[in-house]
C-alpha cells in the first residue's frame, strides 16, 4: 500500500487527525485524548494490522514546554510503517499505556519514563528500567543539570 492509501485509511479512522506527513515514513499526528483509540485502531483494523510496535520513544521541546511521543509501528501481514504521535505537557507529563495493546510497550514506556519522566496511566508496573531507583532527575530532558556532567564543545 502507498502512504497516500494508508494516510486516507488512517484518517478515516481518527478524526482527530492534526497533523499528517506522507515524505518517507508516513506519519500522524493526533491530540493525546485521541491516541489511546489511533493505536488500538492502528492494530487492529484489517487493513492496517499495525501488530509490531518497533519503537516508543519521546522528544523533549522546552521551548514549548512539551514533550512528543513517538510510536513507530510495523505491519507484518501487510509490510507497511506508520509514524504516530501526540503532544503533552511537560508539566503534567501523563499519556495513556499502550503496553496491553502490544505488551512490548511495556518496557519502551519503562525506558521512556526513566528517562523523561513520563507517567503512562494503566502502566502495570512503571518503575525505573536502567537507573538507580534513587536516582535524581530524566537525563534526556534538555534541561536536566547533574554534578558530573562535561560541557564539551560542538565542533562546527
Amino acid at each position: 500500500m502507498d502512504a497516500a492509501s494508508l494516510i486516507e485509511i488512517v484518517t478515516g479512522l481518527a478524526p482527530g487527525i492534526v497533523r499528517v506527513e506522507e515524505s518517507g515514513m508516513p506519519a500522524v499526528s493526533v491530540a493525546l485524548d485521541g491516541l489511546y483509540d489511533l493505536l488500538r485502531w492502528l492494530r487492529d483494523d484489517h487493513r492496517l494490522r499495525f501488530d509490531l510496535l518497533l519503537t516508543h520513544t519521546a522528544v523533549d521541546w522546552p521551548e514549548r514546554d512539551r514533550f512528543e511521543l513517538v510510536y513507530v509501528m510495523y505491519s507484518t501481514e501487510h509490510g507497511h510503517h506508520l509514524i504516530a504521535t501526540a503532544e503533552i505537557s511537560r508539566s503534567n507529563p501523563v499519556a495513556p499505556t499502550a503496553s496491553d495493546i502490544w505488551p512490548i510497550a511495556h518496557w519502551q514506556e519503562r525506558e521512556v519514563y526513566d528517562m523523561f519522566g513520563i507517567q503512562y496511566d494503566g502502566h502495570p508496573d512503571l518503575r525505573r528500567l536502567f537507573l538507580e531507583d534513587d536516582w535524581s532527575g530524566y537525563p534526556l530532558r534538555k534541561d536536566y543539570q547533574d554534578e558530573h556532567m562535561l560541557e564539551r564543545p560542538v565542533w562546527p
